[in-house]
């Protein structure tokens, strides 16, 4: 049902909301940037839904994903403690399980640099909320230093020092006995759901810890446009927005650079959902697995995206004859800057190669020309004082393999592929830049986009595969709307 309400929304064409003095898509996504002002219910629902789809690359992408599946749901030791757990917590086993798996994969001696530890990656202070005992002892080792000091003919002399240095060891930690921590950890969610109300913020609250959900929930409670009998994670999360319920954006941002822990909730079901799908068809599981491997060399997971999206066979364009010989496979951008609401620097090594990296695949464009309608609107809604929107500056499009050889930018390989394009920031005014990040970060949560900044002063971005479609259609409504061809330059 989710599903086909997605496909109407995306192919049925929306009326204009703007008057048309600049590009107006017919193919239009609702709910995003400025319309999260008026979210129904079943369009949250369906945002909700794929940003929770979206999750897939954060969990698939690690190399253990696979190893903590089998680990979580066939480890017959672990499924009686998940089950015994649940039913003295009340908890869903599946929950429990999905915590255990995205915490620590299922590994009981799994340690984060940051403090927590177990399969559960319970903290030292909360560890002491759970009842858990963490028996700890001093013990010491001694350190030899060599200090310079003068005698009494006041000569300078060094001589070895030797001294003890205090460190602290654990003769007993039951946050690394599942037996213990995963019974723990379960009822403690049960009583952060009776003190916030719902499962979802206790959940989110496991992450974020209690005062920041409390903090969390009281904004979202006052927030505007949100019923009384629908304050949960999702309109905390959909509800927040630079235009509007400021403050509430501001603490979701807050926490999205701390840890992600907006995300935890969405992520803990899209886990759920996974561990399902090993347990019915461990087969399928791996294939979806290796879809989210990179096939070139990013270390062991993919750090972005469109390291996972791009396969060897989308770098088809490896020289200028390549180029050449693109047929439909690249147009040429619209150049009307004022009118789309995005500017060409492009800067070719030679003059004569300005036309052929002047173009891109229809994809790649209608995401350009998609990305800058959508920032151009948030940014009218914020009315910046002082601020005049400034086309968003595009320094790459389409190159070829070869000049990718001799850059030093991370990314430049995928733009022998057609589908990427860079935008260079640095210049843009404050609000229109807080805008095109909303607006990136809002289309990536929609599992449609990839970016990533390439150097302190590009972005690099392009649409996932499934949304080529799409955005080749706001192309192709793009073309539509000038007079004729010669139209599209300024």
């Amino acid at each position: 049902m989710k599903i086909a309400l997605l496909l109407l929304l995306w192919l049925v064409p929306l009326g204009q909301a703007v008057p048309p003095d600049y590009f107006v898509p017919a193919h239009r996504i609702p709910g995003l940037g400025v319309e999260r002002d008026d979210l129904s219910e079943e369009l949250l629902a369906v945002r909700t839904d794929l940003m929770i789809q979206s999750q897939t690359f954060s969990i698939m992408r690690d190399p253990q994903a696979v190893a903590g599946a089998k680990r979580i749901t066939s480890d017959k030791k672990l499924q009686s403690i998940f089950h015994a757990a649940a039913e003295r917590s009340g908890m869903p086993q599946t929950l429990i399980e999905a915590i255990a798996y995205l915490e620590s994969w299922g590994d009981p001696h799994a340690e984060s640099p940051a403090g927590p530890r177990g399969i559960m990656q319970i903290s030292l202070g909360t560890s002491r909320e759970m009842g858990l005992r963490i028996i700890q002892s001093v013990r010491y080792r001694t350190s030899t230093e060599k200090v310079q000091f003068r005698n009494k003919k006041h000569k300078l002399i060094t001589k070895a020092v030797r001294y003890k240095v205090p460190y602290v060891v654990s003769s007993r930690d039951e946050r690394l006995i599942p037996e213990r921590a995963v019974p723990a950890a379960a009822s403690y969610i049960a009583n952060l759901e009776r003190r916030f109300g719902r499962r979802d913020w206790a959940v989110f609250a496991y992450h974020c810890g209690e005062g920041c959900v409390a903090q969390m929930l009281d904004l979202t409670r006052r927030s505007r446009g949100i019923p009384p009998d629908q304050v949960s994670v999702a309109r905390m999360f959909f509800s927040a927005s630079p235009a509007w319920n400021r403050e509430l954006y501001q603490a979701v941002q807050q926490q999205m650079q701390r840890d992600y822990s907006p995300t935890y909730w969405f992520r803990i079901q899209r886990a759920q959902q996974l561990l399902d799908l090993y347990r019915r068809d461990p087969k399928a599981f791996q294939s979806l697995a290796d879809e989210y491997k990179s096939e070139f060399p990013v270390g062991l997971r993919a750090p972005h995206r469109l390291t996972v999206w791009l396969k060897h066979d989308d770098l088809i364009f490896h020289s200028s004859a390549d180029l050449k010989a693109a047929g439909a496979k690249l147009v040429r951008a619209l150049d009307r800057p004022s009118f789309f609401g995005y500017i060409l620097q492009l800067t070719p090594e030679s003059p004569d190669d300005l036309e052929a990296i002047s173009q891109a695949s229809p994809a790649a464009l209608g995401t350009l020309m998609y990305i800058a309608f959508e920032t151009r609107r948030l940014w009218e809604a914020l009315n910046p004082p002082g601020e005049m929107f400034q086309p968003l500056p595009v320094s790459s499009l389409v190159q070829t393999e070869d000049y990718a050889r001799g850059t030093t930018q991370t990314e430049a390989w995928s733009h022998s592929s057609g589908q990427v394009f860079d935008i260079a920031y640095a210049g843009l005014p404050p609000a229109e830049l807080e805008a095109l990040r909303f607006v990136l970060d809002d289309l990536g949560w929609e599992g449609d986009l990839g970016f990533v900044d390439d150097g302190p002063q590009t972005m690099h971005i392009g649409c996932a595969p499934g949304a080529r479609e799409f955005f080749t259609a706001v192309f192709q409504d793009a073309f539509e709307s000038l007079p004729d061809a010669s139209a599209g330059q300024e």
